[in-house]
């Protein structure tokens, strides 16, 4: 996977490529869609929701130019694979997903395979984690059809952002926040499910959160 999905595609950010053979992909998808746990695609998920594929992943993670010492809100837990992947990089994930079904799986998996810097909340992602903020780094991995202003306002200056955006046609944008503003550049065509809450079509679930 890592070798022709992923580094012969252009990732070449050695700690990321050593968290994508690290995190046991298969253990964080559903048992009926294990055996395609390291195909180059998005899988199901349970509830109308997917898993990216590996490749998209990576790019993903790369584009937050992480270090090490960042602190970085992911929006859009899923199966609980990316916030892994970043739990690899940086000392603390902070991470929401708006359906409670699958928040309380993914924390019970990330706890069952020991990613314990991984604090996982059921809430709108759209407003993010405000007493958490500041964050170095927000990684988005539902589209909005624009760029969530809460999330800018919790993006720490020297931050940078990676979310798909649009309705229909998405592109994958990199925004860097300065102290002078906030720039954006797109990077490639991607294919998210939309973000839901307050611009989606539904309800936001009641907040719950695990602090750990």
């Amino acid at each position: 996977m890592v070798k022709f999905q992923i580094e012969d595609r252009g990732v070449r950010d050695g700690r990321v490529l050593a968290a994508m053979r690290e995190v046991p992909r298969h253990e964080l998808v559903p048992a009926n869609v294990r055996a395609m746990a390291y195909w180059d695609t998005p899988l199901p998920i349970g509830l109308e929701q997917t898993i990216s594929q590996p490749y998209i992943v990576a790019y993903m993670t790369q584009a937050l130019g992480l270090r090490g010492h960042e602190r970085v809100l992911e929006i859009g837990t899923g199966s609980g694979y990316q916030a892994a992947v970043l739990s690899r990089l940086v000392p603390q994930v902070y991470t929401i997903e708006i359906l409670c079904q699958l928040a309380d799986r993914a924390r019970a998996d990330l706890t069952r395979l020991g990613y314990d810097n991984v604090n996982v909340r059921c809430g709108d992602g759209y407003l993010g984690w405000p007493e958490r903020a500041p964050f170095d780094a927000i990684i988005v991995t539902a589209a909005p059809p624009t760029i969530p202003a809460p999330l800018i306002e919790q993006l720490a200056v020297g931050g940078t952002m990676v979310l798909p955006v649009g309705e229909g046609f998405q592109k994958l944008v990199l925004v860097r926040k300065g102290a002078d503003g906030v720039v954006t550049r797109d990077l490639i065509p991607v294919s998210f499910v939309p973000m839901t809450g307050p611009l989606g079509s539904q309800t936001p679930t009641p907040q719950q959160e695990s602090d750990e």
